[in-house]
């Protein structure tokens, strides 16, 4: 197990909403004088210190915030599994011996071991979300674009979203409400929670036993139709026939994100040879080699996917599936990756706020719930989770 933080930060913070809290950034985001590694030695070498914090960072300290490190990330934040080949493994309080998720690894280790009370990540394929369900914590995926990514390391920008974890709902509210400043429009509260069954069927039983009760738990109604049971969709099964929707759903999405990620560090990659971690190796060379022709398949699937959103999910519902397939995975043991972007790339590739919270135990470890609402529909979310 390896600590959360690659650099600890002295602040002393200043007066407002969120005096007193600690705050912890992922390596992503810049920090007024503390070099951003992104995870990996080589982009460390190549890049100089910013001048300026990144703007969440700092948003956050004016609201009072205490910045008290630079946390791991998994290499340039393509990774869901939270370990770093070159910086190890942050620790999983709430799963010894497992991995915390990534890519907001650190972030989340520093906030569950009470190291920090808010965490600084980013969520571009569940980055936030998963890390939240392996520890037992809360997070938010805003909507794309609700929330300011620049002086960030961006990986797949048409995905890439900024937000925090936290250990109890409320903190996470204050921080997402400096975050989100004014919001966008009023959307309806939650009333009807959407459990699709062609989802949940995919579920281990474990998991759904473990997660189902906290959607009961909120005590309204609950709709278990299908999700892809609609016209819409026939731009899926226009990419690939055979397979079934949800699947064809996270095919598109790693392909948009694996082009956008060879756009932004392609050129970087072949000027600097960066050593990667196998992983994160293999998803960059096969990147470099997809042709216009897969991406415009997989934008049209994209398209689907939008207006599935927009369709299954209206003023006032919100889609309840679990933030992650199971529990977190043993170090050095190969993640299912696929199962679990089958469960976080809806939101991704309709630009919606996706909201990670604690459901139960599997074998006594922690699984979590995501509720995902329509784009602009972040501070409903919130309120589900943290009600007035």
């Amino acid at each position: 197990m390896t600590d959360p933080f690659i650099a600890l930060v002295e602040d002393l913070g200043r007066p407002g909403p969120l005096e007193g809290l600690r705050l912890a950034v992922k390596d992503l985001f810049d920090l007024a004088g503390t070099a951003t590694g992104a995870g990996n030695p080589r982009w460390l070498e190549t890049h100089v210190p910013p001048e300026a914090d990144a703007e969440a960072v700092a948003l956050l300290r004016a609201a009072g915030a205490r910045v008290v490190g630079k946390t791991i990330t998994d290499e340039l934040a393509w990774s869901l599994n939270g370990s770093n080949f070159h910086y190890g493994t942050p620790e999983n309080p709430a799963a010894p011996g497992r991995v915390p998720g990534g890519s907001s690894s650190g972030s989340a280790s520093a906030v569950a071991l009470g190291l920090a009370d808010i965490g600084l990540g980013t969520d571009t394929g569940g980055s936030i979300r998963v890390p939240a369900s392996y520890c037992g914590l809360y997070g938010l995926r805003p909507t794309h674009e609700r929330v300011s990514l620049r002086g960030a390391v961006p990986l797949a920008p048409t995905f890439d979203t900024a937000g925090v974890l936290t250990r109890d709902a409320h903190t996470l509210r204050l921080a997402m409400q400096v975050l989100l400043e004014e919001p966008a429009e009023d959307h309806a509260p939650i009333r009807r929670l959407l459990a699709p069954s062609d989802i949940w069927d995919e579920i281990a039983p474990a998991t759904r036993a473990a997660v189902m009760p906290a959607v009961e738990a909120f005590g309204l109604e609950v709709d278990t139709a299908l999700f892809f049971d609609d016209p819409h969709f026939g731009l899926v099964h226009e990419a690939a026939p055979a397979v079934a929707p949800l699947e064809n759903a996270r095919r598109a999405y790693a392909v948009l994100q694996a082009w956008e990620a060879w756009q932004a560090h392609g050129a970087w990659i072949e000027a600097s040879r960066p050593e990667f971690g196998p992983g994160v190796k293999a998803r960059f060379a096969g990147a470099a080699k997809l042709t216009s022709a897969e991406v415009t398949r997989a934008q049209r699937v994209r398209s689907g996917v939008v207006a599935l959103v927009r369709d299954r999910l209206p003023e006032g519902t919100a889609l309840a599936i679990p933030a992650a397939p199971g529990p977190a995975p043993g170090i050095g043991e190969e993640p299912d990756r696929e199962a679990i972007v089958r469960l976080t790339c809806i939101a991704g590739l309709a630009g919606a706020p996706g909201l990670a919270l604690p459901a139960g135990l599997v074998e006594d470890l922690p699984v979590g719930l995501q509720l995902v609402a329509t784009p602009g529909g972040d501070e409903v979310l919130l309120a589900l989770a943290d009600p007035d």
